[in-house]
């Protein structure tokens, strides 16, 4: 296995575990006995954690290299989402999705580095494809969640099953995981214990947290909405992550030689003018059919742009990469948290279709943010991303 190999795995282990509890979130709910906003009370404790995570391990991961990181990140989190559904209440839930909340930090930070200074070796981007990883782990967790719900099958059963098969695969992959060097324009300076984003760096962080509120609210709710609004039944709600998901994955997945190509902010334009097409069609939508065509515009919308705002963070040389990196993750990531529980209090008290027309206008701040990312020509692209 090559060394970079390693890291797309890193974000697929991780999907795995994570998604396997999401996609299985109106279980949840009917199990706490919890109403629209009691559950997104519930998932805020996983942004805060995330932003802790964010917040202080830069440092962290700094000092105890990939390979370790990897392993208490992955393995820690994926135990913490397993043991979730067996808690008597959403009081106990809590408190361990704030724990595998601060995993979740972590491994963000250290799988962004590891990608970009990869690239760095490599001479061409892999960033979305890392990226696309994390996606389709969540398509494959939601497409055996959507199976396995129908089949009735206890969460308890599917996320302890999903524990498994994370923990017996990343041992053998992890295992073997060794730094990346450094690439040789990094800021010298010792990385600080808290992470902070600048002035210069909230247009990415903007232009990244767009994306992720559109991905947080599809992941979380969109099982929800095709039940609520639709009254289908849960192999169709849960098609709807699935789609959502596989379609965010085919779009990381493909696009970092589209990048090469036509430039990081021509690419982000289109993407989230797609993303805006796909969120009014799901807000919109008059029948099932229309609302999942809605999703699959909106995960391909969404697929690269954070990739593309993680990477051009890294780049920056005003400060050591892991803290841009870090400053940026907790900025986007805090959005991808704490947007489903947001839009949980507007469905309850205004309806869920309401909810998702929220994101709209995020989206068309994101589409002025874009500036931000470089624009060099098709054959000057890969030497303007390392200068």
């Amino acid at each position: 296995m090559k060394p970079h190999h390693r890291i797309f795995f890193l974000q697929f282990a991780l999907a795995l575990s994570m998604g396997a509890l999401l996609s299985r979130l109106p279980d949840l709910q009917v199990k706490f006995g919890l109403t629209e906003g009691q559950l997104g009370l519930m998932l805020i404790t996983m942004s805060f954690g995330v932003l802790c995570g964010l917040t202080f391990g830069g440092r962290v991961v700094e000092r105890l290299g990939a390979r370790m990181i990897t392993m208490v990140t992955v393995f820690g989190a994926s135990v913490l989402y397993a043991i979730i559904p067996w808690m008597p209440s959403a009081l106990w839930a809590a408190p361990l999705f704030f724990g595998a909340g601060m995993l979740s930090g972590a491994l963000e930070i250290n799988a962004n580095i590891e990608a970009d200074r990869h690239e760095a070796v490599l001479g061409r981007r892999i960033m979305s494809r890392v990226h696309g990883m994390w996606s389709l782990g969540f398509f494959v967790t939601a497409l055996a969640a959507a199976v396995v719900r129908q089949a009735q099958i206890s969460i308890e059963l599917h996320t302890f099953v999903m524990l498994i098969v994370v923990v017996a695969s990343g041992w053998v992959v992890f295992s073997k995981m060794e730094n990346a060097p450094k690439r040789p324009e990094d800021h010298a300076g010792e990385t600080p214990p808290f992470s902070f984003p600048t002035i210069g760096l909230l247009p990415l962080c903007l232009l990244g947290a767009a994306p992720l509120f559109v991905e947080g609210a599809g992941v979380d709710w969109s099982a929800i909405y095709m039940r609520d609004v639709f009254g289908v039944e849960p192999f169709i709600g849960g098609l709807s992550v699935t789609l959502f998901s596989l379609a965010i994955a085919s779009g990381r997945l493909g696009m970092d030689p589209v990048v090469d190509r036509f430039g990081p902010r021509m690419v982000a334009t289109v993407l989230l003018v797609l993303a805006l097409v796909g969120l009014v069609l799901v807000a919109a939508a008059p029948e099932p059919w229309i609302a999942l065509t809605g999703f699959v515009l909106a995960g391909v919308g969404c697929s690269s742009i954070y990739p593309l705002a993680v990477s051009e963070a890294a780049r920056r040389t005003d400060r050591p990469a892991a803290v841009n990196v870090a400053a940026l993750s907790q900025m986007t990531f805090v959005v991808f948290f704490a947007g489903p529980p947001l839009l949980g209090f507007i469905a309850e008290h205004f309806g869920i279709r309401l909810s998702y027309w929220i994101v709209v206008p995020v989206l068309v701040a994101a589409l002025m943010a874009t500036r931000a990312l470089a624009a060099p020509s098709p054959a000057g692209q890969l030497e303007a991303a390392r200068s």
